[in-house]
This record gives structure tokens, C-alpha cells and sequence, in this order.
């Protein structure tokens, strides 16, 4: 078999979704370590106000590009943008472009789709349904074309708890639901949802589910792979280690530990979180692709289905997600926090409910209320509002844990050339979770907030700063506690004595057995 860059040299591929967080690293490692590529086609629509051409290249000129801008300086010059709008009739393309593709595309890369957990139904079915079933249709045009590569997601299938590297049926004929969809107002809708999706906690697993089979049942005899992801974060190795450029999922999460409003979170400490680089996915994402390409002439009949998870290779828990996080913003503080990083994890759902009560709601509330004294805007009531909206959508996925059958990825690896599984590494055996999460966390810092790292000792003086203030206000509240409710009472006090004996006595004890001499 070729390797992977030789596969793709001369090829013409095509993108979708190639401005979200995956498709820039896709498109970025694919024109680095495949430089023979010949065009890389992106579909992209009009977004306010800026042409597809506008956007692709005020997108290139971010630090993710660097490392290919200084190998290969003319690399923009293959990046071909197409004006598209994945939600329109023929993904209103032009008579010419539609042409254009059919004649030159040789792989397809449809990771386009709406992340967005409590998406309205039918909106996520248009993106995430309606949109692949259009790509599919364009797809059986293209009179070169080797292989179509469908990005969906792990936890497509979150339903069940074990997940095999298939495509299974779902509940609901998506033909019969997108016609009904057609009909039905949004309100009829959205009191169907919810026994529309049964089990699965939101639209999205349920249209990439829908997807998945529409892609198999429409696939007719195009070459087809299908990428599961778990939860994607910031980069392991590629272009650079921590590379993140959103808020979306753990990221947020993590920043808002970091700056110290997060004290408390719905999670199993023994759960498995199956967080995956993005890196990892993009490598096996190519390789997937390679893979079926080079074999299409001797290809099996069924779909390949790729579960791109860590959980049942390299095990990583909440618990120590918790514990990564606060050392490492304790370590490298982010600038301004409003207190000192500390967030605990709960599986209890009444414990967890009273500690938002007093580590989130109360502070929020009090620190607004200092704003409005000193004629400020208040804010932080808003930003917890969203903050607990963020850990409801999440809560679902951080308090269960899922067995993925991982043979095809296995597979896929024993079958790549030795410079093949250097240059596109998707083995995860290999991952420090430790590392990683030190260097997803300074990522989060230094490319989502834009800190620099000069600010650290302004940052750690606050922090500082911070912890002061806690042991000052402690400090004052024993001295109230013992002015209100102890001092006036003389039974508080035989108690508060009492204690105090006791405490002595038991240091005393102490004492006197670490200097006893055997």
C-alpha cells in the first residue's frame, strides 16, 4: 500500500465545516504532512457580511497555521473556496461549482454539523440530517470520487451502554420524520422532542444517529467511512501541544474553574471521561480515509465505523480531571481570577444543589450588589446563568461511562508503515494524561483568553492576594460566630470549652508518645 501523503498526492479533496475547531486542524494538517495534496475545496457560506474568501483567509492567518505558513509558504494558494450553504436546496451551489465538483473531487470530509447540545429539532436536523443527506446526493455526482468520510460522534448511540463499531437503526424512519417535519410548528415540535429522542439526553445524538443511517441506507456504492469521536479537545501534539480556540464543551468548563467561579459540578468521580485530542481524531480521521481509498476495489460491503475514544484504551476519570485542573490553574493562575481555583466534583445531586447554592448563587449575587454600589454594571449572576446552563447540557455525559468497541481503529493502525504512525500518531496508549491536561488547560490561557505568559506573577500576587482575603473573612467569621451565638450562651460556651479541652488534651497526648523512647 502507498503512504499516506502519497495517497493524497494529486488529489482534490473537499471540506465541510472546515472554519469550525476540527475542520481548520484538518485542513491545516492535511496541507502540512500531505503536501502533494493538489486543492483542498471548502464549502463556506456568507457570515456577516464576510465572503467565503474573506473569512478562509482572515481563518489562516491564526497561530494554527504557523507551522505549515513557515514550511510551506504557499499553501493558501491550494486552499480553493466554494460559496455554499449547507441548509439551502443544493447547498446553494452554483450551476459551475456543482460542475467543478463532480468533475475533480477525489475525497470528501463532511464534518459540518451543529454542536449545540439543546438545539430545536428541527433546526438540528437541517444541519446535521437534511445537510449530510444533500452532501451524499452531491457526492453520487462526483465521477472521481474514492471515498466519502462522515465525522459523527461517540456518543451517537449514548443510549446503549456498550457501542460496536456499527451503524445501528434508529427508533424513528428519518424519511417518515422529515416529512412530518415539514408540516409541524415549532411548538408541536418541541412538545414531541422529547419522546422522539427517548433515552438520548439531547437532538444532537439524535440527528448524528439519524445520520449515520441515512449516510448507510443512501451510500448506494459510494466508498464510505464513518469517524466516531468522544469528546474533543485541545491538541496533544499537532500543529503545537494545547492548541483550543472555544468555549464549547470541556474548554469552558476548565476557564471557568480556572478564574474561580466553578466550585462545584454534577460528575461521577469514577467515571470515565473519554476526552480525545483533536490531533487524534485528525490523524485518524486521514488514515480512515487512506485506508478506504487504497482498498476500494477489494473493500468490504459494510461501512467502516471508527469509535475514536481513550476511555477503553487509556483511561482517564473525572475525579482526576478535578484534580489536573487545580493544581495546574493553582500553578499558572489565570489572570483576574475572582477566587482561588477549587472545584470538587459531585455525584450527589441534593449535596451538589446546596454547594451551587453557596459557592455560586450567594457570591454571585453579593459580588453584584457590590458592582451596583460602586456603579458598575452587574454581571456575574449573568455569567453563572449561563455557567449552569453549560453543566446541565454536560451533566449527562460527566455521570455515565460507556464501553467502546475499538477494533477498527486497532485494525487501522497494524495497517499504517512505521513513518506512517509517526507522522499521523493516533495511538493513545501513548498519552500522559497528566501532561496533556497541564497543556489543554495553559492552551485554554494563552489562545481562547490570550493571556500571555509574562502576566503569571501579576496573576499569582492576585491569587495570592485572594487566598488573604479568604483567611481574613474566615477569620472575621469565627470572631462573629463566636460574638452571636456563643458568647451570649452558657451552654455554647461549656461546649466551646469543652472542645478546647479536648483539643489540648489530645495534643498534649500527642506530644508526649512522639517523644516516648522505646
Amino acid at each position: 500500500m502507498v503512504t499516506i501523503p502519497e495517497y493524497y498526492e494529486g488529489k482534490n479533496v473537499l471540506i465541510t465545516g472546515a472554519t469550525g475547531f476540527m475542520g481548520k486542524v484538518l485542513l491545516e494538517k492535511l496541507l502540512r504532512s500531505c503536501p502533494g495534496i493538489k486543492a483542498a475545496y471548502v464549502l463556506v457560506r456568507h457570515k456577516a457580511g464576510h465572503a467565503p474568501q474573506a473569512r478562509i483567509a482572515d481563518m489562516i492567518n491564526c497561530k494554527l497555521f504557523d507551522r505549515v505558513r513557515d514550511e510551506q509558504p504557499d499553501f493558501a494558494e491550494k486552499i480553493v473556496a466554494v460559496n455554499s450553504d449547507l441548509t439551502l436546496p443544493e447547498l446553494d451551489l452554483s450551476t459551475e461549482d456543482q460542475e467543478t465538483l463532480a468533475d475533480c473531487i477525489n475525497v470528501v470530509f463532511h464534518c459540518a454539523a451543529t454542536i449545540r447540545f439543546n438545539e430545536p429539532l428541527k433546526d438540528a436536523m437541517q444541519l446535521n440530517v437534511l445537510a449530510t443527506q444533500k452532501m451524499v446526493a452531491l457526492a453520487h455526482r462526483m465521477k472521481h470520487l474514492e471515498v466519502f468520510l462522515h465525522v459523527s460522534t461517540a456518543y451517537a448511540n449514548c443510549d446503549r451502554t456498550l457501542i460496536e463499531e456499527v451503524v445501528y437503526p434508529p427508533p424513528v424512519d428519518y424519511k417518515k420524520l422529515i416529512d412530518s417535519l415539514e408540516w409541524m410548528d415549532e411548538k408541536l415540535v418541541s412538545a414531541m422532542t422529547p419522546g422522539l429522542i427517548g433515552k438520548r439526553p439531547n437532538t444532537y445524538t439524535y440527528t448524528k444517529a439519524m445520520a449515520e443511517y441515512l449516510v448507510q441506507q443512501e451510500c448506494g456504492n459510494l466508498n464510505v467511512a464513518i469517524i466516531r469521536p468522544s469528546i474533543v479537545g485541545a491538541s496533544w501534539k499537532e500543529p503545537f501541544p494545547g492548541w483550543i480556540d472555544n468555549f464549547n464543551g470541556p474548554s469552558g468548563i476548565f476557564i471557568a474553574a480556572g478564574k474561580g467561579i466553578l466550585r462545584t459540578m454534577r460528575a461521577s468521580n469514577n467515571a470515565v471521561a473519554d476526552l480525545v485530542p483533536v490531533d487524534v481524531v485528525i490523524n485518524t480521521t486521514l488514515a480512515a480515509a487512506w485506508y478506504s481509498g487504497s482498498q476500494r476495489h477489494t473493500r468490504p460491503k459494510s461501512i467502516l465505523v471508527y469509535n475514536c475514544t481513550t476511555g477503553g484504551i487509556n483511561p482517564f476519570h473525572w475525579g482526576e480531571v478535578e484534580y489536573c485542573i487545580n493544581m495546574t490553574f493553582k500553578t499558572n493562575p489565570l489572570e483576574q481570577a475572582f477566587r482561588r481555583p477549587n472545584v470538587n466534583l459531585r455525584s450527589n445531586p441534593f449535596t451538589n444543589q446546596y454547594w451551587t447554592t453557596v459557592s455560586h448563587t450567594l457570591p454571585a449575587l453579593l459580588y453584584d450588589v457590590y458592582l451596583r454600589a460602586t456603579g458598575q454594571k452587574p454581571r456575574m449572576m449573568k455569567t453563572i446563568t449561563r455557567l449552569h446552563k453549560a453543566m446541565m447540557v454536560l451533566e449527562y455525559f460527566t455521570s455515565h461511562s460507556w464501553v467502546w468497541n475499538t477494533d477498527n481503529v486497532t485494525m487501522l493502525m497494524n495497517q499504517m508503515g512505521t513513518d506512517d504512525k509517526r507522522m499521523f500518531n493516533f495511538d493513545v496508549r501513548q498519552l500522559n494524561w497528566a501532561e496533556y491536561m497541564e497543556n489543554y488547560c495553559m492552551g485554554t490561557k494563552k489562545y481562547v483568553l490570550n493571556e500571555a505568559e509574562s502576566g503569571l506573577p501579576a496573576a499569582r500576587k492576585h491569587l495570592n492576594k485572594l487566598r488573604n482575603i479568604r483567611y481574613t473573612f474566615n477569620m472575621v467569621l469565627v470572631v462573629f460566630i463566636w460574638r452571636v451565638f456563643i458568647a451570649r450562651s452558657q451552654m455554647g460556651r461549656n461546649i466551646w470549652y469543652f472542645v478546647v479541652s479536648l483539643c489540648f488534651k489530645f495534643l498534649s497526648y500527642f506530644r508526649a508518645s512522639s517523644t516516648m523512647k522505646y
